[in-house]
């Protein structure tokens, strides 16, 4: 599914052009516009073209929300979860029937390197996962730690959350994985084992956010409301409950670098800046990407973690903080 397998008719720099992938013929349109002042539609199709073997695991099988920039980080942009109009017959898609509506959405599956590029055709900029797949919507793969600080706090306090966070599972005998955000904020996974529900990664993120909040309170938030935040890293564990999405690994941002959401080593984290990746430098990257822990997200933990991610979950059950992070 790399690359490669793209056989254009012409340059990447046309105005329009076809391609064809694996016996699909994709017209990719209006190529030479600005979605930044600085970068073109072109680059954006080639970085997510060079970019697809590394992200597409992360996307396999998983609804995704496109957010859409037609005009450019500069104009309007909206979200896109619904299959749109004139969508090709070979682009899978998972129904799924609102509990309160009963109306169906026919979320999109990005499964292979044809719908990835045909997606980024349609301007979308960010792309934006579910933590579980189709086939067990209610079994999240992963739990993610989102540290997200409040201006006028930035990046170097998120740094610091999670350096301290990396210490806690540390003392927890347990693994995670961080990227940037591509904002000034940091994602750390947990790979979850076989069975755990949404409302148990809730649980155990929210009971991790309180260790946080416990050990450094003038640095950590779990205050959800932004105005009584403060300058304060809140740790977000509402964004693993089923439906929500976070931004995929490898995904570009809508910022005014064009930052992307980078997968990085922990001792990567102690210096790094977001604008290390961008759409502007991101090809030295690329022969590290093979190698980086991360994608141990995308297999269950060993059975001795899975062990002990069980007894720190049945710790925070019955733990008074259950009661916050109850989710009906």
């Amino acid at each position: 599914m790399a690359s490669s397998a793209i056989q254009p008719t012409g340059g990447w720099f046309e105005m329009d052009k076809r391609i064809s992938i694996s016996g699909r013929t994709l017209r990719l349109s209006n190529l030479t516009k600005r979605l930044w002042p600085q970068y073109t539609k072109a680059q954006l199709v080639e970085y997510y073209a060079l970019i697809a073997p590394y992200l597409l695991p992360y996307l396999h099988d998983r609804p995704i929300s496109l957010v859409r920039y037609p005009d450019g980080i500069t104009g309007k942009y909206f979200y896109q979860k619904n299959r749109p109009p004139g969508t090709p017959n070979w682009v899978k898609t998972h129904p799924v029937r609102s509990a309160d509506t009963d109306k169906v959405t026919n979320y999109l599956l990005i499964n292979d390197l044809a719908t990835l590029l045909w997606v980024v055709n349609l301007a979308a900029i960010e792309l934006n996962p579910w933590h579980s797949r189709a086939t067990t919507p209610d079994q999240p793969d992963w739990a993610v730690i989102d540290l997200d600080p409040t201006a006028p706090a930035g990046f170097p306090a998120a740094r610091q959350a999670a350096l301290l966070l990396k210490q806690v599972l540390d003392d927890l005998s347990l693994t995670a994985y961080p990227k940037l955000s591509g904002a000034t904020g940091i994602h750390v996974y947990l790979p979850l084992p076989a069975g755990w529900s949404h409302r148990d990664s809730v649980t155990l993120t929210g009971f991790l956010g309180k260790i946080l909040l416990t050990l450094n309170p003038a640095l950590i938030t779990t205050e959800r409301l932004v105005k009584n935040r403060g300058a304060k890293v809140y740790v977000d564990h509402l964004q693993n409950l089923a439906g929500q999405t976070i931004v995929a690994p490898f995904s570009l941002r809508p910022t005014p670098e064009a930052t992307i959401s980078m997968p990085v080593t922990w001792a990567e984290l102690e210096t790094v800046e977001p604008t290390d990746f961008t759409l502007g430098n991101y090809r030295h990257r690329l022969p590290q990407l093979a190698t980086l822990p991360f994608a141990a997200i995308l297999a269950r933990p060993p059975a001795a973690t899975a062990r002990r991610l069980n007894e720190l979950l049945a710790a925070a059950r019955s733990a008074e903080f259950d009661n916050i992070t109850r989710v009906r």
